[in-house]
């Protein structure tokens, strides 16, 4: 059985989706592998693997323990994404910057969500040969979609008009996620129901905070910010929607998207090249404020072509299944034990000969 130790702190903040990858893939171990993995959870023991899904510092320093395996480092942000997020001062956002790279170089394996990111990470002096992409997912046992009759139920629960166009957005409330954008598209379309789950999940220091604060407490009639909630309610804001919309200038691989994907509904990013192997295949792309606002008169007055984007959100889920990502784990996580096993016999034997 493979030890591992898993050290994250990424549930502890609500709203992000670091957390919500750091879930999912918990659960797909332990339903998948119970007796091929012994997971441990920020246990400081021996271990064959040491997987780090956040960077705190006292994991950092954990790094240099003899006892910690083989050092993998999961990659949901850049210094880049970081700074889009966060408004720090200059010397603190630099010290943070540095920080990272460090972390992530003191790791013997990285793994990122988003091909894209391999050649970012080199250019930083991280060998591409170190980092391997698997996307996220989600477990269609958590997100799936509902039946029509439920969905007519779940629009009633939510005061949601049976017959409203519904327009979901999800995610953090900072400027990098293009709240700005889709506060301006409810503001051009009275006739249609926009609803935004997600709050300030790191408060005053959030990109945008001082005018977003002002923006959420009072938006249009037609725009309702439920505020962080649940992934249990998530489920369903994204049945009762007709379009999934992630406005953001900056994602890695975002939950959001494989949660909606999943739940069938229709997705709408803007145009990134960050999207080009993962999800451009299966949502509609904008390129502006303008663009996405045309596109969705569009799909509003046109069924049959919000349809085929729902059935193109099938088709992702089949893609990103909980399944077929337990294989690809599943492999990663033994080549990576088998790889620290070679290490230490080489060490030992090493060790023998000068005795």
């Amino acid at each position: 059985m493979i030890s591992i130790n898993m050290f994250s702190s990424a549930d502890k903040v609500a709203g992000q989706g670091v957390g919500s990858a750091y879930l999912e893939l918990m659960g797909l171990l332990r339903k998948y592998f119970p007796n091929e993995f012994k997971i441990k959870v920020n246990d400081y023991g021996r271990s064959n693997i040491s997987h780090y899904h956040t960077i705190d510092p006292q994991f950092f320093l954990s790094t240099w323990a003899p006892k910690r395996g083989r050092k993998i480092g999961y990659v949901h942000f850049l210094p880049d994404t970081l700074d889009s997020s966060l408004t720090l001062p200059a010397v603190a956002r630099v010290s943070l910057d540095k920080y990272v790279i460090s972390f992530y170089k003191r790791m013997d394996h990285l793994v990122v969500v988003n091909p894209n990111f391999i050649p970012r990470l080199a250019a930083y002096g991280i060998d591409p040969d170190t980092v391997t992409y698997i996307p996220n997912f989600v477990a269609t046992k958590t997100f799936h979609p509902e039946t029509k009759e439920r969905n007519q139920q779940l629009r009633e629960d939510l005061g949601i008009a049976p017959d409203a166009f519904v327009v979901f957005g999800a995610g953090q409330v900072q400027e990098r996620k293009g709240i700005d954008d889709f506060i301006e598209l409810a503001k051009r379309n009275p006739d249609i129901q926009f609803i935004w789950a997600g709050g300030f999940s790191f408060g005053a220091i959030t990109n945008g905070y001082s005018h977003l604060k002002k923006e959420v407490a009072n938006p249009p009639a037609n725009l309702t910010f439920t505020d962080i909630i649940p992934r249990e309610t998530m489920i369903h804001y994204y049945n009762v929607a007709d379009l999934f919309l992630l406005p953001s200038y900056e994602e890695l691989f975002p939950m959001t998207v494989l949660e909606a994907f999943a739940t069938h509904t229709p997705v709408m990013v803007r145009s990134l090249d960050l999207y080009d192997q993962i999800i451009e295949p299966y949502a509609v792309e904008a390129d502006d404020m303008l663009d996405m606002n045309a596109k969705i008169r569009q799909l509003k007055d046109n069924p049959d072509q919000l349809q085929h984007y729902a059935d193109l959100s099938a088709e992702a889920t089949n893609e990103y299944s909980e399944e077929h990502l337990a294989h690809v784990w599943e492999k990663f996580y033994t080549e990576q034990a088998h790889i620290q096993h070679l290490k230490k016999q080489k060490k030992d034997k090493k060790k023998a000969g000068k005795k």
